[in-house]
Parts: C-alpha cells; sequence; structure tokens
C-alpha cells in the first residue's frame, strides 16, 4: 500500500493536490474539453495563515469546489478563454438584418471597448464590482449617461449569451443602471403651446428660415418622427381623404448611401389624419417643391416633397441643422431665450398637446406609431396641476 502524500504540516493531500518547494499549493484537473488545468493558492484551507509578502486567495479547497461545481454543469473553464472584446463581437456578429442606425450603434461600442483594457479582460474574471467599476469609470472619462446606457445594452446580453453557452455562471452586467452612474442626461422636455406659436412665427417671417415653415408646422400638428417626414413622396398625401399613409422611413448612412427601412411602429402602415392648416401646407410644399431633371429614386421610392442642393432628398441630419440655426438666431434676437427646439421635441410637444386636451390614451397610440401603449401613457403622467384640476372640474360637472 502506497504511502500517503502529505503537506509540510503533515495533513494528507487528496488526489491531484500537491504543494511546492516553496510551500505553494497546487490543484491539478481535466476541464470539460479534455484539457489539463492547473490551480494554485497559498492556503489549503480557510484557517491557514499566507506567507509574508504573499499575496491572500481563495483556498485551494475552497477552489476545488468551484471546479467540480463547474464541471457538473458543464461550465466551460476559463470562459473559454474569451474576452469582454471577443464575446462582444461574437454576439453582434449573430445579429443579422438589423436596421442600420443599430448596427451604427454596435460599432461605437465596438470602438468604446477597443480603448478599454476592460476589454482585454477574460470573460470568466468579471465580477459584478467590475462591471459596475467600468461603467463608473466610463463616467468619470466624460462619457454621458445615454452612451453607458448604449454601452451596457450591448454588453449585458453579450454576457447573457455567454451564461446560456455555458461559458460563465453568471451575468455581471444584471444591475439597474440608474443605482451605479449618475443619469446626466437632458430630458428632451416638450415646449409650451405659447413657445410653440413663438416659434413658428419666427420662422414665418424669417426670410432665411420661411421656406420650412410648412415642413416645421407639419411636424408640429402630426407628430410624425423626423425620419418618417423626410421619406414622405407625394404618393404617400391623400389631400381628398385628408390622409399622410406613412409606411417607411428615409435614412442615410455614414457613407452617404440612402436606404429605406420600416417604420419603428409594428403595426406597419400608419395612417396620420391632417388638419385643414396641414393640407395647405402640404399642398404649398407640393406646389413650391423644387424641380429637377431627374427625380431621385431611392429602393423604388420617388417624389421626395423636400431635395437638398444636390437634388437628392433632405435628411433628418438637414432638419435637425435648420433647427438649431433657427433657435440661435432666435435667441440672439430676443432675450427670452427660446428652449431648445429639435424635429424630436416637435413630435413630444404634439403628443403632450393630445394628451393635454383629452385625447384617448389607444388613440394618441395609434397616431403616433407607439407600438408600446406604456410610452403612451407616459405622456399623460407630464400634465401639470393645472391640466389635472381642470379634468377634474369638467367631470364633476358633468
Amino acid at each position: 500500500m502506497s504511502e500517503k502524500r502529505r503537506d509540510n504540516k503533515n495533513r494528507v493531500l487528496r488526489n491531484g493536490e500537491s504543494q511546492r518547494k516553496d510551500g505553494r499549493y497546487m490543484y491539478k484537473y481535466v476541464d470539460n474539453a479534455g484539457n489539463v488545468k492547473y490551480v494554485y493558492s497559498w492556503k489549503l484551507v480557510k484557517t491557514d495563515v499566507v506567507p509574508q509578502g504573499a499575496k491572500d486567495d481563495i483556498p485551494l479547497r475552497d477552489k476545488e469546489k468551484m471546479i467540480h461545481k463547474d464541471l457538473e454543469d458543464d461550465i466551460i473553464s476559463d470562459g473559454g478563454n474569451m474576452t469582454v472584446l471577443e464575446l462582444v463581437k461574437k454576439y453582434i456578429s449573430q445579429k443579422t438584418g438589423v436596421r442600420h442606425n443599430t448596427e451604427a450603434n454596435y460599432n461605437f461600442v465596438i470602438n468604446i471597448i477597443k480603448k478599454e483594457t476592460f476589454g482585454n479582460k477574460r470573460i470568466d474574471r468579471v465580477k459584478l464590482s467590475d462591471a459596475k467599476g467600468w461603467l463608473i469609470k466610463l463616467q468619470s472619462d466624460g462619457r454621458g449617461y445615454s452612451t453607458i446606457h448604449t454601452v451596457r445594452g450591448v454588453v449585458r446580453p453579450a454576457f447573457q449569451m455567454a451564461v446560456d453557452d455555458d461559458l460563465i455562471r453568471k451575468n455581471p452586467f444584471e444591475f439597474q443602471l440608474a443605482t451605479v452612474v449618475v443619469n446626466d442626461s437632458v430630458t428632451r422636455e416638450a415646449i409650451t403651446r405659447k413657445q410653440e406659436r413663438a416659434f413658428l412665427e419666427f420662422v414665418k417671417n424669417d426670410k432665411h428660415f420661411s421656406k420650412y415653415y410648412e415642413g416645421i408646422y407639419i411636424l408640429f400638428k402630426t407628430g410624425l418622427r423626423i425620419s418618417e417626414f423626410v421619406g414622405l413622396t407625394k404618393a404617400d398625401i391623400d389631400l381628398e381623404k385628408g390622409v399622410i399613409n406613412v409606411n417607411y422611413q428615409l435614412q442615410r448612412k455614414r457613407n452617404m448611401e440612402y436606404i429605406i427601412e420600416e417604420t419603428k411602429t409594428e403595426s406597419g402602415t400608419m395612417l396620420v389624419p391632417m388638419t385643414d392648416e396641414v393640407k395647405e401646407c402640404f399642398r404649398t410644399i407640393i406646389q413650391n417643391r423644387k424641380k429637377t431633371k431627374a427625380e431621385p429614386m431611392i429602393d423604388g421610392k420617388t417624389g421626395f416633397l423636400y431635395l437638398d442642393k444636390n437634388g437628392m432628398p433632405m435628411v433628418a441630419l438637414h432638419w435637425e441643422k435648420y433647427f438649431q440655426h433657427i433657435c440661435e438666431k432666435y435667441n440672439k434676437i430676443y432675450k427670452a431665450e427660446m428652449s431648445k427646439v429639435t424635429p424630436h421635441v416637435c413630435r413630444h410637444t404634439f403628443c403632450s398637446n393630445m394628451a393635454k386636451s383629452g385625447m384617448n390614451p389607444k388613440t394618441l397610440q395609434k397616431i403616433m406609431g407607439h407600438s408600446d401603449i406604456g410610452v403612451t401613457l407616459n405622456t399623460y403622467t407630464h400634465l401639470d396641476f393645472d391640466d389635472i384640476q381642470k379634468e377634474m372640474k369638467a367631470v364633476c360637472n358633468q
């Protein structure tokens, strides 16, 4: 019978355990892929004392327990030696057929992770505190809350994929973002009816910007997304029935390629009713539409309402710049500063005005093209005390 192996404290060592000459313990095992692996620790059990100058560590036998549990659960050791960057790239590679904006977001996140040492960290070594610490670092480096929200929105499902693939046991990014980093993003609020009137009046009477008045009026009075608005063609405007047919949106990629995409709404075609004033605006736009030798055609669509100096359809960026310049000019002339107005503020303002006027939430959801009623109902939570008071009086006096 062979003599049992013992450590320098005369304790019996188990199969796979050994102690090196410097006193450090080692455990040898074979992982699920058939590879020989080694783990080390200065302590065999929890009560052992670490030699002076050595780094404290998890006891060897505690590590053995975790290894055996991983082996039983078929967890791949070392997270498959995959880094955070490699994991995120693998996750993104499986996201085919996404919108170009989503693809741009993915590339944006990849470029951030590439610059971070965290990106080279092995995924099985990323703990909850590491994940939180990294996002805190991003904010301290000057990254905004919305950027961090975008990054985490990609990294979290990537780590969940690693959990599902048995590369790691837990997802370290499963936590509420707002409990870790400060939400310093500026909420895009609706402007008041008085501000809306002042803004539209200013545009209408300005020599330079008046040519965009009808388009801006339509954005304020229909709630259309700017990508939907710039995608409208003459064929989508039914002046006889007073209906705007919205069933796609126009986008322009960074490489200047124009593409037609489906609308964000899941219901497909969206019918937006027009007021008489909106009808007149569309008539004016169509009458004053730029004449061009060759009509631009994007994915079979032609007859776009607004064309740029190159004879191509205007896109969201054009209008965002117009709004920016209008606000700058307004604030330069008047002492009462106008809040930041963007195409999305127009949409939010329309939604708020409809809610304040007592429109049924389901009706408003249909007009806005919200796939989730919760998004629409959130507008109703922004009503102020005067709105609530008026509604209560109206109901009580019936």
